[in-house]
């Protein structure tokens, strides 16, 4: 038996990747309901600074949780966005977000130099993410600034 794939556009791939982001900021509920978890293949990878590479949809729940657990609240900033596509399943977005985490309130640009600043990259493949690796300062509240001399100015 043949293995058939589904092709999708760009477009197709960045709703994936848009209902994913939606999802995280509704607490992992996905528009229709479903958990987050939905939109991924089943040996997915998901990276995330200073957790590390889950891999497989129960990896990826545990991490979820622990981040989940450390933040009250997170909004992405949709409109401003920017897609970076490849013409392939691996593509890249780039945006700002604030929130609030246990240590504190976070909002891109507040200051210019802490958190809220992220770019994901993403393969999307018969409408599932199979790779998600997050790039991005968890220091959300921007507590770590002793190990930085130019931010003490």
């Amino acid at each position: 038996m043949a293995l058939t794939r589904l092709t999708m556009t760009d477009e197709q791939r960045k709703s994936v990747a848009l209902e994913y982001l939606k999802a995280y900021d509704h607490g992992g509920v996905t528009s229709t309901g479903g958990s987050i978890l939905d939109l991924f293949a089943d040996d997915a990878q998901v990276y995330f600074p200073k957790w590390g590479l889950a891999n497989g949809k129960e990896e990826i729940g545990r991490m979820f949780g622990d981040l989940g657990g450390r933040g009250k609240s997170i909004t992405h900033d949709y409109s401003g966005f920017n897609w970076i596509m490849s013409g392939s399943d691996l593509f890249a977005c780039e945006g700002t977000s604030h929130g609030e985490h246990v240590d504190g309130p976070w909002r891109a640009g507040v200051p210019e130099w802490a958190a809220g600043r992220w770019c994901d990259v993403f393969e999307v493949r018969d409408w599932l993410i199979q790779r998600c690796f997050i790039y991005l300062d968890p220091d959300y509240a921007g507590k770590d600034t002793a190990r930085y001399p130019w931010l003490a100015k």
